[in-house]
C-alpha cells in the first residue's frame, strides 16, 4: 500500500496561492467586490424607484376614475331629478290664485331646497336671457327677426338648461334674435 497522499491534479496549491498572494492583489479584488455589489445595489434603487413611480401612477389613475364614476353617476341621477324640478315650475306658474296661495308657498319651498341641493352637487342652471347664443350651451327653439337687439341675442328661455361639472346635461331651450334680411347691425352705420 502507498501511504503517501496523492497531490491534487492542479499545479497550484489552494494553502500556497493564499499565501503567495500580495496585499495589493487582495485589496483589488476587495474593490472590484465592493464596487460589484455597488453597482448592484444601485440597480435594486433604480428599480424600487421606478415600482414607486409606477405604483403612484397607478394610484393616481385609480383615484382619478373613482371620481369620474362618482360623477357620473351623480349626473344620472341629476339627469333623473331635472324633470322633477320642471314639474315644480309648471305648478308654481299654473296657479296663481289666493286660495291656492298656502299650496304655493309649500311647493316654492319644496322647489327651492331641490335647487340647493342640486348647486351643493355642482349642478349650475343656465338662464341666459339677453346673453349671445352659445351652441354649446343652449338649443334654438325658434327665432324672431328684430333689431332692437344685437344679431343673436336670447330673446326668451322657453326652458332653463343645467350643467353638470362642466357637462351639458340639458341644453337651454330658446328664442334667438335674427336682423331681418338687409337690416344693418344695431349701432352700426
Amino acid at each position: 500500500m502507498n501511504d503517501r497522499k496523492t497531490k491534487p491534479s492542479s499545479d497550484i496549491d489552494p494553502e500556497q496561492s493564499v499565501e503567495t498572494r500580495t496585499p495589493a492583489e487582495d485589496t483589488t479584488r476587495e474593490d472590484a467586490d465592493t464596487k460589484k455589489l455597488a453597482s448592484e445595489l444601485d440597480d435594486l434603487r433604480q428599480t424600487l424607484l421606478r415600482r414607486q413611480a409606477d405604483f403612484d401612477n397607478y394610484r393616481k389613475r385609480v383615484e382619478k376614475e373613482r371620481a369620474e364614476d362618482h360623477k357620473r353617476a351623480t349626473a344620472r341621477v341629476v339627469e333623473g331629478l331635472i324633470p322633477v324640478v320642471d314639474g315644480f315650475e309648471h305648478a308654481l306658474a299654473a296657479h296663481k290664485e289666493a286660495e291656492y296661495e298656502s299650496y304655493r308657498k309649500g311647493f316654492e319651498i319644496i322647489y327651492k331646497q331641490l335647487l340647493d341641493n342640486l348647486g351643493k352637487l355642482g349642478v349650475v342652471r343656465v338662464d341666459p336671457a339677453g346673453k349671445p347664443f352659445d351652441p354649446h350651451l343652449h338649443q334654438a327653439m325658434d327665432r324672431a327677426e328684430t333689431t332692437q337687439v344685437a344679431d343673436g341675442t336670447i330673446l326668451e328661455v322657453f326652458q332653463p338648461g343645467y350643467v353638470f361639472h362642466g357637462r351639458v346635461l340639458r341644453p337651454a331651450m330658446v328664442r334667438v334674435a335674427v336682423h331681418p334680411s338687409g337690416a344693418s347691425n344695431v349701432g352700426a352705420n
